[in-house]
């Protein structure tokens, strides 16, 4: 509790000094984003530039090609031209905590986009959706449309299991939510992991890699013997989109089609999951409304500039190592083939053409 006080106090007092007036030179806010290969990054990093822009910040948006070293170069760059605030959505959570010092030691605060950056005091708020949820709403999809309260290991499920990047926090959460639905099962045999890898470790995906999904989904598919007219496979827990992706596509040069297709989980409802839901060869994604994220990401950003209290609804949840983190979280729903047109084009976030 004393942190959180301190660290309140200390970014209202340090912000006020900044608040820009009407006519004054615009406050300079640096947006640091992982990479443009994925669409969310560049929806996320869009969003907020176009809102603080619109709101009279000056911003200076880097992506840093989910490379560490260019990220850490990008934020230095921010810090020694003037960001008074940086938002940064971090490739690996762990790698920034000296770049981070610089930030402190010049009194600007910093806001953690998604991922918690870890192990650095000079994180001031956290920003990001019930990431825990996420995996629960995963697992009690795979839960309920595989019937397995109903099962026994006398007729159990095959499945397999894919989280992300070891380097992310989020996974802890992910694949934390997910596995308080699915362990039960694998404990008991409903649930039938035939590679055995079940730890997250194992199932990691580095950077998230779509590719790095699809070589490990064929290793399995071989190794296993899966396919449409050899070993069962009902279906593959992914944490995310990118790496559901990969999956999907080693499942569809396997031989399965929508017809017999094993149900694979996601997140972020990306362009091509969307359209693989229709398809019939994903089962369901997870929907973060990332223009939500971003306005109470500008919010925030607003709020420590005029010197006022930023939006917080968690207090106790995200311990980046040196104490719990303030934090705003978003709700996520689950998005599959029955309601997506209603989450995602009734509400703008797509055209029906984008996803044809």
């Amino acid at each position: 509790m004393k942190k959180i006080i301190s660290l309140v106090l200390a970014a209202l007092m340090v912000t006020s000094a900044f608040a820009a007036p009407k006519g004054k030179v615009a406050v300079k806010v640096g947006v640091s984003m992982p990479t443009k290969d994925l669409q969310r990054w560049n929806q996320d990093g869009a969003n907020m530039k176009k809102s603080l822009e619109k709101q009279g910040y000056k911003v200076d948006l880097q992506y840093a090609n989910n490379d560490v070293n260019t990220q850490v170069n990008q934020l230095e760059n921010m810090i020694s031209t003037g960001c008074k605030v940086l938002v940064i959505a971090s490739i690996d959570g762990s790698a920034l905590k000296n770049v981070l010092a610089q930030a402190k030691a010049k009194k600007i605060p910093v806001i953690a986009y998604d991922r918690l950056i870890m192990n650095s005091d000079a994180v001031t708020y956290y920003a990001t959706f019930d990431n825990w949820k996420v995996g629960v709403f995963q697992g009690q999809y795979l839960e309920e449309k595989l019937n397995l309260k109903n099962r026994t290991k006398n007729d159990p499920v095959y499945m397999e299991l894919f989280t992300g990047d070891p380097g992310d926090n989020n996974i802890n959460f992910f694949f934390g939510g997910a596995m308080e639905v699915l362990e039960p099962y694998i404990k008991s045999g409903v649930i039938v992991v035939k590679s055995k890898q079940t730890a997250k470790a194992q199932c990691a995906t580095l950077n998230w890699s779509t590719e790095e999904a699809q070589k490990r989904m064929e290793n399995l598919i071989s190794a296993q013997g899966y396919g449409p007219n050899k070993n069962r496979l009902d279906a593959v827990y992914s944490s995310n989109d990118s790496c559901a992706a990969g999956i999907t596509n080693a499942l569809v040069n396997a031989g399965y089609t929508a017809d017999n297709f094993p149900l694979v989980t996601g997140q972020d409802c990306d362009i091509t999951s969307t359209k693989n839901m229709i398809k019939g060869i994903q089962a369901m994604s997870v929907f973060k409304d990332t223009r939500t994220l971003a306005a109470k990401v500008v919010e925030m950003v607003d709020a420590i500039c005029k010197g006022t209290n930023p939006p917080i609804n968690d207090k106790k949840t995200y311990n980046n190592g040196t104490g719990i983190i303030p934090s705003f979280l978003c709700e996520p729903v689950y998005a599959d083939k029955s309601n997506y047109k209603k989450l995602l084009i009734d509400s703008g976030y797509y055209t029906a053409k984008q996803l044809q």
